[in-house]
């Protein structure tokens, strides 16, 4: 697996934890000495470890409020 580099350049909340101490959180964070995007994964409690997560521009994460805006949370699901 090849090598990469990240830096958190700002973080912004913590969406939740588990029992072993692994937070999802979302950040904003470079990788590979690119422009910084919004990441949400999970992270070990050291922040060393990560798990699988999903990035975005700015002009998605704008997309994605506006869609999470306009949805109804249902306690049902």
């Amino acid at each position: 697996m090849a090598d990469f580099k990240y830096e958190i350049v700002k973080k912004i909340g913590v969406l939740s934890e588990n029992a072993r101490g692994w937070t999802k959180e979302l950040n904003l964070i470079r990788w590979n000495d690119r422009d910084p995007k919004y990441d949400v994964r999970e992270w070990g409690p050291d922040h060393e470890k990560m798990g699988k997560g999903i990035t975005f521009t700015a002009e998605e994460m704008e997309n994605l409020l506006a869609l999470l805006q306009e949805l109804e949370v249902s306690e049902e699901l």
